[in-house]
């Protein structure tokens, strides 16, 4: 077993590139690589052979948790058919879905002052998880179709309701505190 540092992810865990994974593959595959690479193996051996196991080491993590998350999984197929997610300066996008992120971003600001905040959150996740599978879904379809454009615009709703996730756990974290 080798690391070549030209694959792209899926070839190092010996995975086709698609959006659906075989978890437990990558996750057998992962804990032979960090075996074969880890520091112990490379104790007495050269600075050199030291260096390009750290490195093999880090490109073998990233991939990783690349692959094993799907929004990441869906960055890094956009990245790898050359389709850039220019957040900041494109910020065209579909009318009713920003009319929904403002639905959203609104529930969540109330969220906090109602008489049961807990399941407000509640159920602001549950929306969320929602759009989150919804996204997912479209994105494998879209790629599968070789539809880039529209797996991009898929995946910058997406990444909106991960973040937006992401807030409703920290204003729940404020909560508990």
């Amino acid at each position: 077993m080798s690391v070549d540092f030209s694959d792209n992810h899926f070839q190092l865990f010996d995975l086709p590139v698609s959006f659906v994974v075989n978890q437990a593959k990558l996750t057998q595959r992962f804990q032979a690589l960090q075996r074969e690479l880890h520091p112990d193996r490379f104790a007495s051996a050269t600075a050199a052979e030291k260096r390009w196991s750290m490195q093999a080491a880090s490109l073998v993590n990233e991939a990783y948790q690349n692959l094993t998350k799907p929004l990441s999984r869906a960055c890094y197929l956009l990245e790898l058919n050359g389709i850039c997610i220019d957040e900041e300066t494109d910020t065209q996008m579909d009318s009713m879905f920003l009319m929904q992120q403002m639905e959203l971003r609104e529930a969540l600001g109330d969220a906090p002052e109602a008489s049961d905040p807990f399941k407000a959150l509640d159920s602001i996740r549950a929306d969320l998880n929602q759009g989150i599978d919804s996204s997912a879904a479209r994105f494998d379809a879209a790629a599968d179709s070789g539809d880039w454009t529209t797996a991009r615009d898929v995946v910058r709703e997406w990444q909106f309701f991960d973040k937006l996730k992401r807030e409703v756990k920290s204003i729940e974290a404020r909560l508990d505190d």
